[in-house]
């Protein structure tokens, strides 16, 4: 059986990726097919790549992305995407998608043309970083001829490319919407991008029937996208929840070899 594996945006709250894969070994199911966008793209390359959870944790808890010597300079954003391609190298030595041990498909958004782009062969490590490329924060990642940003602007739960190749689908979504107050959208730009999130999470949420479990913990939204400080609880969350779900028997999956 291929079982698919979704993994959200969601910046810092990606942790919680590393969590639900966890569990899900623990209880016997190995996903063979990998999608996933921002923080979902490099968790699930890291995956796709052979790397056991230990590892994947230990590299969000240990690379410095916010360190001076990758601030961007006469770029738009404040870290440069492309200095943090030593520190994936260690995880991708081939770096191509062929190397990888299971397939892996990647989103990022072409900033010029507007159009999104799900990547799944050649070099693997730009791609990631463009899918991860937070606009604003990050610089925009030059692929060839084109500059690609995060892939979660224009889909940010890639059920997509795995819909015809998996018999199952496992998502995780770590970017849900959370509720605000009437004085915290009183200015024009607050307003703009409330229904820039809600319009986002609307198209995310839609897809959740393409899956046959989703894990989606509420309390994940008391996370920042960009606080680095609590990545244990984070995981703790993600593996918890994922737990909480096979064992209620929310959804019913034939175990899958490794």
């Amino acid at each position: 059986m291929n079982i698919g594996l979704v993994l959200s945006g969601g910046g810092a709250r990606g942790v919680a990726h590393i969590g639900a894969i966890k569990a899900l070994e623990e209880v016997g199911i190995f996903p063979t097919h990998i999608s996933g966008t921002s923080a979902g793209a490099i968790v699930g390359g890291m995956y796709a790549a052979g790397m056991p959870w230990e590892e994947i944790l230990h590299f969000f808890k240990t690379v410095p992305i916010f360190r001076t010597n990758n601030f961007a300079f006469s770029k738009p954003g404040f870290i440069d995407s492309e200095k943090l391609a030593a520190e994936f190298k260690v995880c991708f030595p081939d770096n191509s998608f062929e190397s990888l041990k299971k397939p892996l498909y990647v989103t990022a958004t072409n900033v010029e043309t507007g159009k999104l782009r799900i990547f799944s062969s050649g070099e693997v490590i730009k791609p990631i970083l463009a899918s991860a490329s937070f606009p604003g924060v990050f610089t925009p990642v030059k692929i060839k001829n084109a500059h690609y940003i995060d892939g979660g602007v224009l889909n940010n739960f890639p059920t997509e490319p795995l819909r015809k190749k998996c018999e199952t689908l496992i998502g995780v979504y770590v970017n849900p919407l959370t509720p605000v107050k009437a004085k915290d959208i009183k200015y024009s730009y607050s307003v703009l991008k409330r229904a820039y999130d809600i319009m986002s999470a609307s198209e995310s949420l839609a897809k959740f029937s393409d899956c046959n479990m989703v894990i989606s913990p509420d309390e994940i939204m008391h996370y920042g996208t960009f606080s680095m400080k609590n990545m244990d609880e984070i995981f703790e969350l993600g593996y918890i929840s994922t737990m909480d779900k096979l064992k209620n028997n929310i959804f019913n999956i034939s175990r899958s070899k490794k």
